[in-house]
């Protein structure tokens, strides 16, 4: 029995020893396969459980590269290419995109666009300074409207001090006669004598009167003294622009001129040949300019009675 015994053990020895290596290599990649396919049914289980969805056209949110070769895993290696491109528009958005207004240069711009700045619009009137016509048309109403009270004003005056005619109908250029003078004085006995009614002079008035003064001077009778000088021209520092006020009237600058007639011991010249010479504008304004330019050099000093 014991001799049975170990003849059966060296037999099974025997054939362990002598086993195909073919044999025993089959039977072990046969348990590797095992192993692989269990691999890849517990990988399918894990793959049918439910996913947290991705982002919409991400695929599955699954991109691992062991589900290759299933239906599965193909959509899932495409899921990486599908995220990185970008979402095409809807039918339609492109129209509704360039309707929307875009970041534009401005309020107002109107194009939406940035494209370039948007045209300028007028200034609304009374924002700004005026331009040169409507500078000048409102100088021209101020005027008007000033000369037509002072003619009013005129008109009503009780003594007749003056009295005022148009030149050629216009407003802006006046002849004034000057009914009365100091009657105490030489002048008004010149002017009885030599049956003189009234002394005439001429007012231009300039576009920003009242805030400049008229230019005023003697047509006749010719004159002597009383700060009439060459052409008709008066010397009177209220008619510059350094002494001009744009409160003085007609009637208060030709008040002022019959007391300047008689304190310079005005006199109605009675020369032969030089007492018919008239008087003119051009002489009167170089005259003007000059006495105004010497003035305002030495300073405007009444000179004594007797230098006239």
């Amino acid at each position: 029995m014991a001799t049975l015994l170990r003849k059966i053990g060296l037999i099974r020895l025997h054939n362990r020893d002598t086993e195909d290596p073919k044999h025993h290599h089959h039977h072990r990649s046969s348990s590797q396969q095992g192993s692989s396919l269990r691999g890849r049914g517990n990988q399918k289980n894990s793959s049918n459980k439910p996913q947290p969805q991705g982002p919409p056209g991400g695929g599955g949110g699954c991109s691992s590269s062991s589900s290759e070769g299933s239906p599965g895993g193909h959509k899932n290696k495409k899921a990486p290419e599908l995220a990185k491109q970008p979402p095409q528009p809807e039918p339609g958005a492109g129209k509704e995109a360039a309707q929307r207004p875009g970041p534009g240069p401005g309020p107002g711009s109107g194009s939406g666009c940035g494209s370039g700045p948007a045209p300028l619009l007028p200034l609304p009137s009374g924002s700004g300074p005026l331009a040169p016509a409507g500078r000048q048309q409102h100088c021209t109403q101020v005027r008007t409207r000033r000369l037509m009270k002072e003619l009013q004003d005129i008109a009503r005056l009780s003594d007749r001090f003056i009295s005022v005619e148009l030149v050629d109908e216009s407003l802006f250029d006046w002849n004034v006669k000057l009914h009365q003078v100091d009657k105490d004085s030489v002048l008004w006995q010149d002017m009885k004598e030599t049956n003189t009614e009234y002394i005439l002079l001429n007012l231009t008035f300039p576009d920003n009167f009242p805030f400049s003064p008229p230019f005023m001077r003697v047509l006749s009778p010719r004159l002597e003294n009383g700060y009439v000088l060459d052409g008709g021209a008066i010397c009177m520092e209220l008619l510059t622009p350094r002494g001009w006020s744009s409160a003085y009237t007609v009637e208060a600058v030709m008040r002022q001129f019959a007391a300047s007639l008689v304190k310079g011991q005005g006199r109605i010249c009675r020369k032969a040949g030089k007492s018919k010479k008239s008087f003119s504008r051009k002489e009167a304004e170089a005259t003007f300019k000059s006495l105004v330019k010497t003035h305002e050099k030495y300073g405007w000093v009444t000179p004594p009675v007797s230098d006239g």
